[in-house]
């Protein structure tokens, strides 16, 4: 419970402290309220006043009966998700997406926009990804807003510091997006679509609940993002994880970061669509979007192509070098391939795995390499979880309404 300099319990803290421990608690499905205090460690009277107060702003509803045995029947709660919604919007070099997604985390409403972003440069951007944002929203604001964006990101100030593949610094998203949407900017997280992928695949990933997790990124650029304890680790100033500026062939070509040989120069999708096929071939055709080049590329793999296995095979070994770094420093349990490198982790695992062998101080092997099956959709996933993560820290950010109470 919050104390006050005193040391007597803040009264306004302690409650809503409740509301979201019970909030939270009911994530996981229905709950009777002597669940609900066993499990959140509170009296049944609390739990109860807690619940009259959750129906009154509508987040949690009736839920049946649990029968358990001879005795009497308990009343079940359950989260009531389509009371409020959270968005997730996101900018890529090739793109926007924005998704409107429930309490459960369940997405109903979603759309997207290929674009050559750097060229419409930071306000037409950002005019772009208001529109859609608009095509999605309900007639009530959301309860928070996150945005991915791939670049190095001060999350305190919500400002996107340096995005080498869209050309832009010091970009101060929340503020333009506010403006555009008619919501305070304190509502809006920025965030690198590294971290947001990560938070996804902890929790609703194949690796969902994994405490230790190390997220590799692919798409135009590579980006990574821990979660250490079921949480981001984000470092002394938000930008832990950028794998995509490792050196892994310090004698290799400029990256726009202006270093040389960086992941991104070996691993990004141009330079792997480069290295896959001719100028002029339909894999460069922007049209296609990220997921259609790539599904290209793995039917030609698929089908023995040379060039395009050629290709692939340099990608896992570049990633198996960057991997490996990563692994000796960090130690993860599991490292998932997400992005643009998860529509070819069949033919990327493997690569990985003998560097990891070959290369890592520790027994690289025991760490675990696993394919996203969440995709290119994982940023989006994390974004979703940390909008309405706002309501689920402070319920009363829904008003009180005239409903029925829980009896």
């Amino acid at each position: 419970m919050a104390a006050t300099r005193s040391g007597s319990v803040d009264p306004g803290r302690a409650r809503t402290a409740n509301l979201a421990a019970l909030l939270r608690a009911l994530r996981a499905g229905p709950l009777s309220r002597t669940q609900l205090a066993a499990r959140c460690q509170l009296t049944k009277a609390t739990v109860s006043g807690a619940l009259t107060e959750l129906s009154d702003r509508g987040l949690v509803r009736a839920a049946g009966v649990l029968n358990g045995g001879s005795g009497r029947p308990s009343r079940l709660v359950e989260l009531s998700s389509d009371t409020a919604y959270g968005l997730a919007l996101s900018v890529e070099a090739d793109g926007f997406a924005a998704v409107a997604a429930n309490l459960a985390g369940e997405v109903i409403a979603e759309r997207h926009e290929n674009a050559d972003v750097a060229s419409l440069g930071l306000a037409r951007s950002m005019d772009e990804l208001a529109v859609l944002a608009g095509q999605v929203r309900r007639h009530d604001s959301p309860v928070g807003v996150t945005v991915s964006v791939p670049g190095l990101v001060d999350p305190a100030a919500a400002v996107l510091r340096f995005a080498p593949v869209l050309r832009w610094r010091d970009a101060e998203i929340a503020d333009l997006l506010a403006a555009r949407l008619g919501l305070d900017a304190e509502v809006i997280i920025v965030d690198n679509e590294a971290n947001l992928g990560a938070i996804g695949e902890a929790v609703a990933g194949t690796c969902a609940g994994a405490r230790e997790l190390f997220y590799l990124s692919g798409g135009m650029g590579v980006g990574g993002g821990l979660v250490v304890g079921g949480t981001i680790l984000r470092g002394a100033r938000g930008f832990a994880g950028e794998v995509g500026h490792i050196a892994v062939d310090p004698s290799g070509e400029q990256c726009p970061c202006g270093r040389a040989g960086c992941l991104e120069i070996k691993a990004g999708l141009n330079a792997l669509l480069r290295a896959a096929a001719p100028p002029g071939d339909p894999l460069h055709d922007p049209a296609l979007g990220v997921e259609g080049r790539i599904g290209l590329l793995r039917n030609r793999v698929q089908a023995g192509d040379e060039r395009a296995l050629a290709a692939v095979a340099e990608l896992g070994i570049a990633l198996g070098v960057a991997v490996s770094t990563v692994v000796d420093v960090l130690d993860p349990d599991v490292v998932v391939l997400g992005g643009s490198f998860a529509g070819l982790g069949a033919w990327l695992v493997e690569p990985i795995r003998r560097e990891l062998a070959a290369h890592t101080l520790g027994p690289g092997s025991i760490c675990r390499v696993e394919v996203s099956t969440l995709g290119i959709a994982a940023p989006l996933r994390g974004a979703a979880h940390l909008a309405v993560e706002r309501l689920f820290a402070d319920p009363a950010l829904v008003p009180l309404a005239d409903e029925e109470v829980l009896e």
